[in-house]
Formats: structure tokens, sequence, C-alpha cells
């Protein structure tokens, strides 16, 4: 079965906020979802994202593929700097306590949270 993270429009007609979920390619975009990993709402000044970082990542090591627009707010999260933090585990590079300060010190450059 191959899966996507990729985002499910809600809301009312020209104020639409999204959820971001896991799903079967082959599903419809509002139709059935294996996980929700969070939300995003343009509307609100400046917008809002919420992303379960843990389960995000833990999604893309399992080999789901995020779409063009869950990619860009991955990026914006550093969701794949901690994937890549935690691949450094695998092949020995790093450590536990390296990974939890690389991504603290990643968050205070980029005052994202």
């Amino acid at each position: 079965m191959s899966t996507k993270i990729r985002l499910q429009r809600k809301g009312r007609k020209k104020k639409a906020f999204y959820t971001i979920v896991v799903s079967n390619s082959r599903s419809p975009r509002d139709g059935k979802f294996i996980e929700k990993i969070g939300f995003y709402n343009p509307n609100t000044n400046p917008y809002t994202i919420s992303i379960n970082i843990d389960k995000a990542v833990n999604w893309l090591i399992k080999g789901a593929q995020p779409t063009c627009t869950v990619k860009s707010l991955f990026l914006f999260k550093g969701i794949f700097f901690k994937k890549y933090l935690i691949n450094g585990i695998k092949k020995k590079g790093f450590s536990n306590l390296d990974i939890k300060n690389k991504f603290k010190i990643w968050i205070h450059k980029n005052e994202l949270y």
C-alpha cells in the first residue's frame, strides 16, 4: 500500500483550513485517512502550523511520500532535519543527546516554536 502525507480540506467556502493526514494514495482527498498528524490554517495572521513531529518523522521513515505543499511545511518546521538526525543514529554517527541538542539549536536559530 502506497501512503501519502497530504492536506485534507476542511472549513467553509473561502475560509478553508487543512488537516495534515496520512492516507492511501488512491483514496480521495477528503476521504478516509490512516492517521491525522497536524493542521495548517492559512487564514490566521501569521498562519498557524501545528504538526506532531514524532508522528511525521515516523511516517517518513516508514516510506510515506509527502505532497509538494506538505513537503514545504515539513521543511519550514524542520521535520526533514530531524529525520536526517535520526538516520544518523542508525549509522552510528549521532547519539540521542546529540539529536536533542542539535534539534534545539536548529529551533532556536530559526525561532519557529
